[in-house]
């Protein structure tokens, strides 16, 4: 095994490893060879000369009593895994039972088998160290957005991108409702989920429609989100069709909402566009849930709330009524996601709210009323 550090050098650069990576890969290697050459039964160590650039590998004896039964037991590799106590201090006198002897051992003497098997486990202790530092470069990238290329869409409509040296999927379910890609097409999308399994490898899975993804290309287009100056504190969206984003900032000189939305809505248009034309309402957070919760009805103007645990009774004109459900009930519903209430709409009529205040000055509020359309008549007429 001599010059092989050469060889790991070489190795460490081809792989884009560290060195030091590869010497344990190396010495992990030369163990499994030995466990499967010379067997398994034994313990071995390996020690690496830098001044003579090799590998030293030494299979490990331990010393036992004189009257210990596995010096004598049948099977030949139990018998060759201990030594005599009498035996070992006649090498080494301040032997003691309990103590491992190293006899140094070289694979080349079990020939081209030994050659062969050292070198397949190279090759999958490498591949083993390159996937685990594949994972972990993703596994941190979680929630984090990516940009790739197509290369394949499958039968199930699934996307497959590859970025650097992986590829990755994005799955039909994932993928904003009406897009479509094709091959060489660069996609930005968020990294969903990592995993590694030993029959499949590295598996990561993408995604478009997270409410993630939306505050990730936020980050990436206000500078004020990106510092911290402005905070995203939660986010809700039917993907390709609308959104809330609910912010704040502990800076009084800063508008959140102005700096998120753009000079003329440019920053908000670019996320928008990036999701099929999704529009996006951002909202001033704040902690007073009754107050958050007004304010995600937006645009409809709501009258009161009361909160009551995980409910909220929204009280509403019925002239406000459309704005608050929205379209296909979309209003209602990211407002309820994104403040995590479940919202009940109390509808009140303008004639309810006339008749409740019918009683005593009742009939001088008529007089008021009839006076004042005179005078916008009036005005009108001039």
């Amino acid at each position: 095994m001599e010059r092989i550090l050469d060889i790991v050098d070489s190795l460490a650069h081809q792989r884009g490893l560290k060195g030091e990576e590869v010497r344990d890969v190396l010495k992990k290697a030369m163990v499994e060879t030995a466990k499967s050459i010379v067997g398994r039964e034994f313990k071995y160590e390996t020690e690496i000369d830098d001044e003579e650039k090799k590998v030293n590998l030494f299979q490990k004896i331990l010393v036992v009593a004189d009257d210990d039964e596995r010096l004598t037991d049948e099977e030949e590799e139990i018998r060759g895994s201990v030594i005599s106590i009498s035996e070992a201090k006649e090498e080494d006198e301040d032997a003691e039972i309990g103590d491992e002897l190293s006899y140094e051992i070289t694979l080349e003497e079990f020939g081209r088998t030994a050659s062969m098997a050292l070198h397949n486990n190279l090759e999958r202790e490498l591949q083993n160290v390159t996937e685990s530092n594949i994972f972990e470069k993703y596994k941190e990238k979680i929630g984090k957005i990516i940009s790739g290329t197509v290369t394949r869409i499958d039968g199930n409509d699934n996307t497959f991108i590859e970025f650097d040296e992986i590829r990755a999927m994005l799955p039909k379910k994932s993928r904003i409702k009406g897009e479509n890609f094709r091959v060489g097409d660069t996609v930005k999308s968020i990294v969903k989920r990592v995993q590694m399994t030993r029959r499949d490898g590295i598996q990561i899975e993408l995604s478009r429609t997270t409410p993630k993804f939306l505050i990730e290309l936020l980050r990436l287009e206000v500078p004020e989100i990106s510092d911290g100056s402005v905070i995203v504190e939660k986010a809700a969206r039917i993907p390709g069709q609308r959104a809330k984003v609910a912010i704040y900032t502990t800076n009084a000189d800063i508008d959140p909402v102005g700096a998120t939305v753009g000079v003329r809505g440019v920053r908000i248009n670019a996320v928008s566009d990036e999701l099929q034309g999704e529009n996006i309402d951002i909202i001033n957070y704040t902690p007073i849930p009754e107050l958050f919760l007004s304010r995600a009805m937006s645009p409809a103007i709501v009258g009161s709330v009361v909160c009551e645990d995980e409910k909220a009774i929204v009280t509403i004109d019925s002239e406000q009524k459309p704005r608050a459900i929205g379209k296909s009930g979309i209003n209602i519903r990211l407002a309820s996601m994104l403040t995590g209430f479940e919202i009940e709409l109390n509808e009140i009529t303008s004639s309810n709210s006339s008749i409740s205040t019918e009683g005593e000055g009742s009939e001088q509020k008529e007089e008021e009323k009839e006076i004042n359309t005179e005078a916008l008549s009036s005005l009108f007429k001039d």
